[in-house]
């Protein structure tokens, strides 16, 4: 497999919006008419239900994790991995299948992290969730999280430059793509995990994957 393959095998396997096909599969709904309207896991979770949502974060985070495994497995360099990595999940954010709009790619960047840098990933996950039991916010979880991949990977990587920086880009591009959840956690309207909405279409809030 040339590099160049594997980016575009990646990016398009990332752009498969596995959150809209299950919810239609299982419930013949558009998810994105519903909830928050995101395809990701968390929105499929509390509009189809938890085996639906558990299913559609499993395989986004695989979408992140096999590009990098692929181009190890391949014998190319780390760069290329990180690369694969990343063209998952600009797939899953930008998917061409959905006039380029998409998710906000936490499961797949966790799922990237895994196959590149298995540390930080488990690092990340725990903050993670430790952030999301304490608070209810799924968002403040992710941004937390976001934020510390480029220091967790000095610490746990150094002098790997490309970990460094493909920790720094995802980490910032996730926060851009929270950047409503932010608005919303300073003004104190952000929705937390078990909070019931008045309807299906309420405000738009959590942090989807």
């Amino acid at each position: 497999m040339t590099p160049w393959l594997l980016l575009g095998a990646a990016y398009f396997a990332g752009a498969l919006p596995i959150g809209l096909l299950v919810a239609r599969l299982w419930k013949g709904i558009d998810v994105r008419e519903h909830g928050s309207g995101n395809i990701g896991a968390t929105n499929v979770f509390r509009v189809v239900g938890p085996v639906a949502g558990s299913i559609v974060f499993a395989v986004d985070v695989l979408k992140g994790l096999w590009p990098p495994l692929a181009a190890s497995a391949a014998g190319l360099s780390s760069g290329w991995q990180v690369a694969a990595g990343m063209a998952a999940i600009l797939g899953h954010n930008f998917s061409p299948f959905l006039g380029f709009k998409g998710g906000k790619g936490i499961a797949t960047s966790l799922g990237v992290l895994f196959g590149v840098s298995w540390k930080v990933g488990v690092t990340a996950f725990a903050l993670w969730t430790v952030v999301v039991l304490a608070t209810r916010y799924v968002s403040l979880g992710s941004i937390l999280a976001a934020a510390s991949l480029a220091p967790l990977m000095v610490l746990f990587y150094p002098g790997q430059w490309t970990h460094f920086a493909f920790g720094l880009i995802a980490g910032v591009f996730a926060i851009y793509k929270h950047r409503g959840n932010i608005d919303r956690l300073r003004n104190g309207t952000e929705n937390r995990i078990g909070k019931e909405r008045e309807d299906d279409h309420g405000t738009k809030g959590e942090g989807e994957q």
